[in-house]
């Protein structure tokens, strides 16, 4: 590791000494041109170099790679094995991001909301969302209310935070993810901190152009820079942020039986399938009485509206009924004239007959 960072300095040492004859030489010239291309270029090879070198010495050493390992001497006195500071070391700066999921059954849904709310801003973490559903058992005994909480724990209390629930609520389910991204993070530092020396050189030539075009391809580089910059350092607080608190997903179900976690012999599920059988009927019965109480207002409309129906079905009725005895009455008025005519017309033929 030592001959490695003497060789870095050694091409650094070289890289700059060839920029400022670069300098001097241009400077002399009768043009006065800095060559900016390839300064920028070879200024940011030296700023890569020198910025790559030490987070690779850290991360090696972060991680159990001593110096031992930079020859077959020492690798024999380590004898492959790595130190327990170095170890302990190793697992403190790895970059872990855990994410859990709870499922928890209550039968006192408020009191648990609160609980955890209190313990949440006890252990110095946040809820990044809430997302509470107020049922009611309007058409059902089982309690519809719930609730989905995104927390942010510290990274310490994680563990304190889960067994609080555990105690406070029935978990049903529990589920933990941990994402290693030591690597990314090494990586971005190591990009980050070579843009910022590049940024450093940039200014120091920006101050010793002279003509217009070298500060504008100048001032070009440096925006970009910086931009690559400000995003990388986003990326860093992000995962930093992620990092220190981990996420904990937590749903909450308010219940009036729990739901049972180990299971259950024959005879306890014959049991409590009767039991809860004999539940059902009794809370059908007692739901069918409320929602005939809550639903009387419509019945007594709906009685309202049915009464009046039939009364004009009656008198349609009634009405139809007279309507047809008068017809019925008319025909047989009119039948009976005819009958009268008839009789009438055959007794005048009779005399007319006789009279011949």
């Amino acid at each position: 590791m030592k001959k490695r960072n003497f060789e870095t300095k050694i091409i650094t040492g070289l890289l700059t000494a060839g920029m400022i004859l670069s300098l001097t030489a241009c400077g002399s010239s009768s043009k006065g041109s800095y060559g900016i291309s390839d300064l920028m270029d070879a200024d940011y090879s030296v700023a890569s170099n020198e910025a790559a070198a030490p987070e690779a010495s850290t991360y090696e050493d972060g991680f159990g790679m001593t110096e031992g390992y930079d020859s077959a001497e020492n690798t024999q006195d380590t004898g492959n094995t790595v130190p327990e500071e170095s170890a302990d070391t190793a697992v403190a700066d790895r970059k872990l991001i855990k994410t859990v999921n709870m499922d928890v059954e209550t039968r006192e849904y408020d009191k648990l909301l609160s609980a955890v709310e209190n313990k949440v801003t006890e252990l110095g973490g946040y809820i990044e969302s809430l997302d509470a559903y107020n049922g009611s058992t309007y058409y059902s005994y089982r309690s519809t209310r719930n609730a989905n909480l995104t927390i942010r724990i510290p990274k310490d209390r994680l563990e304190e935070f889960q067994n609080t629930v555990s105690e406070l609520g029935n978990v049903t389910s529990r589920s933990e993810n941990v994402q290693d991204v030591t690597l990314t993070y090494v990586d971005l530092q190591s990009h980050r901190d070579a843009l910022r020396t590049e940024q450093e050189r940039l200014l120091q030539l920006l101050e010793q152009a002279e003509s217009v075009e070298d500060i504008i391809t100048i001032e070009q580089r440096l925006s970009d820079v910086r931009y690559q910059l400000e995003s990388m350092e986003s990326q860093l607080r992000s995962y930093d942020n992620r990092v220190d608190y981990s996420t904990v997903y937590l749903y909450i179900d308010e219940v009036e039986v729990y739901t049972p976690v180990e299971e259950e012999t024959v005879w306890e599920r014959i049991s409590t399938g009767f039991v809860d059988s004999l539940k059902n009927i009794g809370e059908g019965l007692k739901e069918a009485a409320i929602w005939f109480v809550i639903h009387i207002p419509y019945l007594v409309i709906w009685a309202i509206v049915i009464a009046v129906i039939v009364l004009i079905l009656k008198k349609i009725k009634k009405r139809t009924k007279r309507i047809r005895t008068e017809e019925q009455k008319k025909f047989a008025e009119a039948e009976a004239k005819m009958q009268k005519t008839l009789q009438s017309t055959e007794v005048t033929e009779n005399k007319k007959e006789q009279e011949k």
